[in-house]
């Protein structure tokens, strides 16, 4: 059902089976109280919702308009409430006017914005020379814990807590969609000090980048533009002429995806509201 309210949005599918599958393992997430799926006559899933701290709600494209975005956003706060939350978040695409206007009349207010980026490649990208001690190779068995040190210490800077290993891995390298060949790790003096990690998402023909970190102490001399264009190199390999990733305006990160020649294809803007 996501997928098709992402391919009736988007014209494509963005969302993968391990991604749901994440979402629905976060900690203190309760399935049973912290779920919603409503169902039609025939017994066809025609929305869902989930609220732990943020919250999604998704209503299928033949369904919308008749109030259950509504109903469900209704259920998420008061879910939230009983769950001791000071707020709830939730994230919406731009494109999506009336899922825009509903939570702006329900009292949500704009916090972050968020981009989805693309990389077009007719032509083989280029391979730049790393910076003086620097080398890259692509992600190996072992280098698990090793990146999920790197990308929690770098993502400090912005995120609102840590993630443990378990919960880490289900977003990035636990995902069946986990693309080793096609992601980038930097070593410096052998310890890891960037990294690049990627998805190869079903139903697409385009890479994914899911993360890009570079540790604080070695930012500023190319690293980020260098993990990048391997995975772009990586991707083309594999018949690929497209590559994406997302980012948002908490990172600061954005202008440095349009130097290495990124365009944003869409946007979304992360709603709050104080309970």
């Amino acid at each position: 059902m996501v997928a098709v309210c992402e391919r009736e949005l988007f014209g494509r599918v963005r969302t993968d089976l391990g991604r749901v599958a994440a979402d629905l393992a976060r900690p203190g997430l309760v399935p049973e109280a912290d779920t919603r799926l409503v169902h039609d006559r025939a017994g066809q899933l025609v929305a869902r919702a989930w609220v732990n701290r943020r919250s999604e709600v998704d209503v299928h494209p033949q369904h919308q308009g008749r109030g259950l975005g509504g109903v469900l956003l209704v259920w998420a706060e008061t879910r939230a409430r009983q769950a001791g939350s000071a707020r709830i978040v939730q994230t919406v695409p731009d494109d999506d006017t009336n899922a825009v206007r509903l939570l702006r009349s329900r009292g949500y207010e704009p916090m972050v914005t968020q981009w989805l980026l693309e990389y077009l490649m007719p032509e083989e990208p280029a391979l730049p020379e790393p910076p003086a001690g620097v080398t890259v190779r692509p992600f190996r068995a072992g280098d698990e814990h090793g990146a999920h040190r790197l990308v929690e210490d770098a993502f400090d800077e912005w995120q609102e807590r840590r993630q443990t290993y378990q919960e880490w891995a289900r977003h990035t390298v636990g995902r069946p969609t986990f693309a080793p060949a096609m992601s980038a790790l930097a070593f410096a003096d052998g310890q890891p000090v960037g990294a690049a990690l990627s998805l190869d998402l079903p139903d697409t023909d385009e890479g994914y980048i899911e993360q890009v970190a570079v540790r604080r102490d070695h930012r500023s001399r190319g690293i980020a533009r260098l993990l990048l264009q391997n995975a772009f190199h990586a991707f083309y390999e594999q018949g690929r002429r497209a590559c994406t990733l997302g980012t948002h305006s908490d990172t600061g990160a954005l202008n440095l995806y349009l130097r290495v020649g990124m365009t944003v294809r869409h946007s979304s803007t992360v709603f709050r509201k104080d309970l």
